[in-house]
Parts: C-alpha cells; sequence; structure tokens
C-alpha cells in the first residue's frame, strides 16, 4: 500500500495524471484520426469514422456531441467478433445544421457501457467551402 502511496506522490509530483480507473480497464482503442470538414450551409446525413482497435466483449456505441445547434447525430455501433485483425472502422451518422460562420470542435465518443473513450472533430463552418483557405480557421 506505501508502493502505492508513493507512487501517486510522485506522478502528482511530476505533473503526470495516472490513468483513470475505466481508462485502465478498455481492451480497446478509439484512434483519433484528425477528422475534420467544411459544412457550408450545413452537411446533412453525412458520416464520421470511428477506428476501434483491439478487442471487446460487448457492443460498442458511437456518438457525436458538441455539435452546432439543431445539428445531431444517430450514432453508430459494432458489435464484438466484428474485428477482423483486432480493428475496425465504425459509421458515425451526423447530420450538421446551417451556423454561423466559425470552426466548432465537436467530439466523436465510443463506449461499451463502462469504458468511454474521445476525439475530436473540427467542423469548419464557412459560406463558401471552396473559395481559398484561410490557414488561420481551416490549415
Amino acid at each position: 500500500m506505501l508502493l502505492g502511496v508513493t507512487a501517486g506522490a510522485a506522478l502528482t509530483l511530476s505533473g503526470v495524471s495516472p490513468a483513470s480507473a475505466t481508462t485502465a480497464t478498455a481492451t480497446w482503442e478509439l484512434r483519433d484520426l484528425g477528422q475534420r470538414t467544411c459544412a457550408a450551409g450545413g452537411h446533412p446525413n453525412t458520416y464520421f469514422v470511428g477506428p476501434v482497435f483491439g478487442k471487446w466483449e460487448k457492443k460498442i456505441t458511437f456518438g457525436i456531441r458538441n455539435l452546432p445547434s439543431s445539428s445531431y447525430s444517430n450514432g453508430g455501433a459494432i458489435w464484438p467478433g466484428e474485428n477482423h485483425g483486432n480493428a475496425i472502422v465504425g459509421f458515425v451518422h451526423v447530420s450538421i445544421a446551417p451556423a454561423p460562420p466559425a470552426v466548432y470542435v465537436a467530439e466523436l465518443w465510443a463506449s461499451d457501457g463502462t469504458v468511454e473513450q474521445t476525439v475530436p472533430i473540427r467542423l469548419n463552418m464557412r459560406a463558401d467551402c471552396y473559395e481559398q483557405r484561410n490557414p488561420d480557421i481551416w490549415p
């Protein structure tokens, strides 16, 4: 027990946070692909991908939150046994409503009911997605 207290104190002093108990028990990983899209006037009924690596014994459900107002996600799911070679890409529905020009950072989440993992999704709302890119908002 003293070893655990000492290790915890060392991590606190070093500025490193230990993994949460739920993350430590995960046998799968949602990976960040740096997904982003430009949506001029919205983008109804499209998909992002949820790349999952590892093994799981329960269904993993997906969704996207922190979307612009009136946007929504019907989510998606993958089931045990669908991962051939310990990897699968789940498709996550999203319908992006028109919104004021800005870069919105939504969050794609995956959960097996016990563990939840997230990755960011960049939504660049613009008047015209084909105009010259502005590196300040869309590198």
